[in-house]
């Protein structure tokens, strides 16, 4: 079955608003005069951005806008967070849910991620649902029990017409932000595994159907290696996706 290719870039909590413009308006122009397959590109900005990039958004057939996260609650009195449906009112199509550094750093709990991934739903947004395991996680071989628990405990309680809508990234922690990356033998070896766990819970051709990311270091040197593989198709890019001509040639391994 084929399956969509996506290039997904997380600006994470970078560049101010005129240099988010700045970088989006690069992003649009290269893609007009490069984008020659059917891969998908999407942009996850912070907040501040959202709106503005979808107003300048003039190549809406190839290029789509998300957010880096959401609240589980639809609206209250929860100072500094955002609902899933206030980034639907700026043109927001996509959310980041479950990223290591959401994990880490905000403790971010497989059930309270159960309740992001049913907030996007509800406001019909695309969850790109983060899984990924620690460096400790790698080392003791305990792993892919790591990631079958978080797969099972946020998004396997979906039903298969949701959950045929999830994109999944899979991001080792150990090579997020360190330079390290996943060998592409090491990341085929997990992206086959998460594409054989969906099947066990849904079914084969669903499982078939389902985009699978690679996050973790990817950059213009080690995409194609990486894309080559089988069951990765594409990638959820950090660093690389800062810089217009990186993210392009990353866009690029696609073209055909």
């Amino acid at each position: 079955m084929s399956r969509k290719k996506i290039v997904a870039g997380n600006w994470k909590m970078n560049l101010d608003y005129q240099a988010g413009i700045s970088l989006f308006s690069e992003i649009t122009q290269m893609l007009k005069d490069e984008h020659r397959g059917n891969q998908e590109v999407i942009v996850c900005a912070p907040f501040i951005h959202l709106g503005a990039l979808n107003k300048l958004n003039d190549v809406k057939e190839k290029l789509g806008v998300g957010a880096q996260n959401l609240h589980q609650a639809d609206s209250g009195a929860y100072t500094g967070e955002i609902s899933g449906s206030q980034i639907k009112s700026v043109g927001g199509k996509y959310v980041l849910i479950g990223h290591s550094e959401r994990r880490s750093y905000f403790k971010e709990t497989n059930e309270i991620l159960a309740e992001k991934v049913d907030a996007a739903f509800r406001h019909h947004l695309t969850p790109i649902f983060c899984i990924g395991e620690t460096k400790e996680q790698r080392e003791d071989g305990s792993y892919f029990e790591v990631l079958k628990a978080q797969l099972e405990q946020s998004v396997f309680h979906l039903s298969s017409k949701d959950f045929e809508r999830v994109i999944i990234a899979y991001e080792p922690v150990w090579a997020i932000g360190t330079g390290l990356t996943a060998s592409p033998e090491q990341a085929q070896e997990v992206h086959a595994y998460i594409r054989k766990v969906i099947a066990e819970k849904y079914s084969q051709e669903l499982a078939d159907s389902i985009s699978i990311l690679y996050g973790g270091s990817c950059n213009p040197k080690n995409a194609e290696s990486l894309f080559a593989q089988a069951d990765i198709d594409g990638g959820l890019i950090g660093g690389a996706s800062l810089k217009s001509r990186d993210f392009l040639d990353i866009v690029k391994v696609y073209n055909s």
